[in-house]
């Protein structure tokens, strides 16, 4: 007898799951992730891209910290999981109206999906680095990113990095911690982004010297700190407190660093070969239609605001949208994936609620 009750509260439960459809705005890590919780579900999830892939920065990543994990292999576990979630690349919300308790979307190409529930996922972008002129990006032929170094140890392709650089260097918190640049906030990864670089380039370039400038290194992440010390004593790589005031370029093409060391107090000079700018996070262009289309809260940087700071994180400021990932602020690949898979059970939650 309660084998058989059992048997019709799992078939009832899985009837009234296909009978509510889900949008997840956002192909990146946490939309992957929480479109796999929410189809192991039973529900029918609808993934919207408005790139020609999915993946988001992950799939531009060559390897991750604090372990140098290839997030390539990363990415495959997240799309394995996807099999059966309906998905449209090149595709943006164009229109959202609310009947009753049901949102009726209307895609870029076309496509209208009713849906019951829906996830905001769309990521973040990097800070424009070319905005912070006296970093010379843009401007000169040795500046670069970080975002461009990682492609670099992805497909060892860039004509900015010379064959047997001597030193490089790299700039901490780069339009983030900012008062000029308008972000205030930490952007969360760069430190340790920074300083698995450093490791990187040198395995890469034994010979150069590594320069890692910095305001003071936030290394909070399990571990990071043995990241950090492993920088120093295994690779050799020189750390100096103090942002980087100005580059200029000189007649043999390398770059002329100027800085002060805040530790020691004195000024410091120092010709690179290669500068590897640390762009922070910032709100990705298209949370700002979102939030005009939905009528969602965010904060003074643009990011989305969740109904309080601890206990419901996951919930937007209207019923049945709810968002994850770093949408609502810089966030860790690790805390990315756990705030999508806490999004799809509050997803689940609430349209339970409605029966």
């Amino acid at each position: 007898m309660k084998t058989d009750l059992y048997k019709n509260y799992i078939k009832n439960a899985n009837t009234h799951r296909m009978n509510n459809n889900v949008i997840i705005i956002g192909g990146g890590p946490s939309g992957l992730e929480a479109s796999a919780q929410l189809h192991k579900m039973g529900y029918k999830v609808f993934l919207i891209e408005k790139d020609s892939q999915l993946g988001g920065h992950l799939a531009k990543w060559d390897r991750l910290f604090p372990d140098s994990i290839e997030a390539k292999s990363i990415l495959e576990n997240i799309l394995e999981n996807i099999n059966g979630v309906k998905y449209f690349l090149n595709t943006e919300v164009e229109s959202i109206t609310l009947l009753d308790k049901e949102y009726n979307v209307i895609l870029s190409n076309g496509t209208t999906i009713p849906a019951t529930a829906i996830l905001v996922a769309c990521g973040f972008d990097l800070f424009p680095a070319e905005k912070k002129e006296e970093y010379g990006y843009g401007i000169y032929d040795h500046v670069i990113t970080n975002a461009d170094l990682e492609n670099w140890f992805k497909t060892g392709l860039d004509d900015r990095i010379v064959k047997n650089p001597k030193r490089i260097g790299f700039v901490h918190c780069v339009g983030s911690r900012d008062e000029k640049a308008g972000n205030r906030y930490c952007s969360k990864v760069c430190c340790a982004t920074a300083v698995k670089q450093a490791c990187e380039v040198k395995e890469a370039f034994p010979d150069a010297e590594v320069f890692c400038f910095y305001m003071d290194l936030r290394m909070f992440g399990k571990g990071y700190e043995e990241l950090y010390l492993k920088a120093q004593k295994d690779y050799g790589v020189r750390f100096i407190r103090g942002r980087v005031s100005e580059v200029a370029e000189n007649i043999d093409k390398q770059l002329v660093i100027k800085a002060e060391d805040t530790l020691s107090g004195k000024p410091v000079k120092v010709t690179l070969d290669l500068l590897v700018l640390m762009a922070g996070m910032k709100n990705c262009v298209s949370s700002a239609k979102i939030a005009n289309l939905f009528s969602l809260k965010t904060d003074e940087y643009g990011f989305f605001t969740g109904k309080d700071s601890i206990y419901k994180l996951q919930y937007s400021n209207k019923e049945g949208i709810f968002h994850a990932g770093a949408c609502t602020g810089p966030k860790t690949l690790p805390e990315s994936l756990h705030e999508a898979r806490a999004a799809a059970l509050a997803i689940d939650n609430y349209i339970k609620s409605l029966e």
